[in-house]
Formats: C-alpha cells, structure tokens, sequence
C-alpha cells in the first residue's frame, strides 16, 4: 500500500476505525501486538503517525524482512530493551531466521556495545590526564603551570 493509500483510508474510515484496523494488521504481521502500540490505542493519532512512520522508513529500504528483523535484534539487544528483544527474537524466528543467525546478530551487537563503553571511556580518560586539577578549580594557577597561557 502506497503512503497516499494510507492516507486515504485513514481519512475514509476515520481515526479511531483506522488506528483499530491498523492493529489488526500488525498483530497479523508480527502475530502479536507490541506492548508500545497496545499503549498508544487510546490516542490514535500518535498510533497512526507512529505506524507511518515505520511504514515509510521500510518503504524507502532496499533491506528485505530478514535482514531488518536481525539489525531489530541486534539494536535492542545493544539498547538493553527486553521487551523489544524478546518480540523481535519472536518476529525472527516467526520469518524463519535460524537461531545461530539470531545469536549472531546479539554477539555482533554486544560486541559494538563494549566497543562503544571502551571507545567513550578510554577518550575521556586521555582528556582527563590532561587537565591540571589545581587550575581547574583554583582561581589562580598551579607550580607548574605558574607564568604559562594557553
């Protein structure tokens, strides 16, 4: 369905008939309906918005089912959201994705994570060992960098 489709079915059925329909048609894709969209019911208008939304960014990929499935995976395992890994964990393996490709795309995104703590951490610690903390909180200067500008 086109986005002026979409458009024109929400405008024809209204938004409460469409935000309802729009559920039916996501419970029929993923086999359930996620905690967030079950939320957003009673105020169809960000229901609706948020589903185009997602409707539109899919539209405008070259990625097939699958592959957004395992980059779903591999972003909630490295957000620490359960609720969204779990559902698409769930979502994967309902498109058939074996589960040593699930598995990977949890280590791939466990790995980016650490990599990310470490790649942060370690920046920070370089600019610290370079701040004279005397200077830093003082209103003058310390022994050493006494005399000195920057």
């Amino acid at each position: 369905m086109s986005f002026e489709d979409e458009l024109d079915a929400i405008l024809v059925k209204g938004k409460e008939k469409a935000a309802e329909d729009i559920l039916k048609s996501v419970e029929g894709a993923y086999g359930e309906i996620p905690y967030v969209f079950q939320f957003m019911q009673d105020s169809p208008e960000i229901l609706i918005t948020k589903i185009l939304h997602n409707n539109a960014i899919q539209r405008s990929s070259s990625l097939d089912a699958r592959t957004i499935e395992l980059i779903s995976v591999a972003v909630s395992a490295a957000m620490r959201c359960s609720h969204c890994l779990k559902l698409h964990i769930r979502i994967a393996s309902n498109l058939g994705i074996p589960d040593d490709q699930i598995a990977a795309a949890i280590f791939l995104a466990g790995n980016l994570a650490s990599a990310s703590v470490l790649a942060t951490a370690t920046r920070h610690l370089d600019e610290e060992r370079e701040v004279c903390r005397v200077c830093e909180i003082g209103s003058g200067t310390c022994e050493i960098h006494e005399g000195k500008t920057d």
